[in-house]
């Protein structure tokens, strides 16, 4: 039996819906890694890219940060991969580096075409966007564990290192550590999403809360071990200055120099380092879907500037690569440019 309108002759008409907008108005909206609204099936009607819906401000944050990092970023590949004197293993880890952070630019910027321009949407692209940010923000935390391990390595071993660490043997570990990140960044394509289960999300939509529990406390221990790391660097570098001051009071002075120059860079890359990711690794430890996503979006940007800050405390400050950017721009070195070759408290 009809009831309604329809029982009395007419017409039935849908009743309209709440049209949701994507952006920071959607407290329980699952959130991704950058944030974005629900996935296929979850947005308003017409999509978060259609005419009239509004475009969060954070995700065009997130975006123009991307395109930069990924301009800095290629003009450090760029550099290295022009200038055949940059080839020992350090630099190496450095375009390592590099190339995870340009990875990481074009993530956000795809991730933001694939919320906004991609129609209709697509849980494949959506969950392919997700794995590039996983597998390049993954390569550039473990390329900076690399370039610690190589720094501590350098004054540890000092007499031996170079004859040791020869760039086949850094080639072969870097090939061995982006593969894992790969593999890292084809989760979400495996099986480790929440698109068929919208309770089970975390803010980094769409791995699961799970998931993403595992990755924040993986990321604590790399930390972890990277300060023990730099702690052990400080001990040797400041051994090392006292063994030469007891030699002679002119080379100590520069030696004392050189190894304050060195804790200083010590402080700003755990500062910096810290500042960028350990508030969003706990949040995103302790945080589900059902946060406010503008916790999300303030977190998150901090740690893609990271990205942006890299290469000026491991590339633009090395002075073989400041040359070679001098070069290249202007086609000679300022005669105020020092090459002061480095030495093993020069960390």
């Amino acid at each position: 039996m009809l009831h309604g309108p329809a029982a009395m002759g007419e017409p039935w008409q849908p009743q309209p819906q709440q049209q949701r907008l994507p952006g920071l108005g959607n407290a329980s909206e699952p959130s991704a890694w950058p944030p974005a609204a629900g996935g296929p099936g979850t947005a308003a009607p017409g999509g978060a890219g259609s005419a009239g819906a509004a475009v969060s401000p954070w995700d065009i944050a997130l975006c123009a940060t991307g395109t930069a990092v990924a301009g800095e970023n290629a003009l450090v590949l760029a550099v290295l991969f022009y200038t055949p004197s940059l080839r020992a293993p350090m630099f190496l880890l450095i375009g390592s580096l590099a190339l995870a952070d340009l990875l990481a630019g074009l993530g956000l910027v795809a991730n933001f075409a694939v919320r906004y321009l991609l129609r209709p949407p697509s849980e494949a692209a959506e969950l392919g966007a997700a794995g590039l940010l996983l597998a390049a923000f993954s390569a550039s935390v473990c390329s900076l564990l690399a370039i610690t391990v190589d720094r501590y390595l350098s004054l540890y071993n000092a007499l031996t290192y170079h004859s040791e660490r020869t760039l086949g043997f850094t080639c072969a570990m870097v090939l061995l550590m982006w593969l894992l990140c790969l593999g890292v960044g084809l989760l979400p394509l495996l099986g480790w999403n929440c698109l068929r289960d919208q309770s089970a999300c975390s803010i980094l939509r769409p791995v699961t809360k799970d998931n993403a529990a595992v990755l924040a406390v993986t990321f604590l221990l790399l930390f972890a071990l990277m300060m023990q790391l730099y702690l052990q660097i400080c001990k040797i570098a400041f051994r090392h200055a006292q063994q030469i001051a007891v030699q002679h009071q002119f080379i100590a002075t520069a030696q004392a120099t050189s190894t304050r120059k060195g804790l200083s860079t010590l402080s700003l890359i755990l500062g910096t380092f810290a500042l960028c990711w350990i508030p969003f690794a706990i949040y995103s430890l302790v945080a589900d879907s059902s946060y406010p996503v503008v916790y999300t979006y303030s977190l998150a940007l901090p740690a893609t500037c990271n990205s942006l800050i890299n290469p000026i405390i491991y590339a633009f400050r090395n002075p073989d690569i400041q040359k070679s950017l001098w070069l290249a721009c202007c086609g000679c070195v300022p005669s105020t440019f020092s090459s002061r070759p480095r030495t093993s408290s020069d960390v």
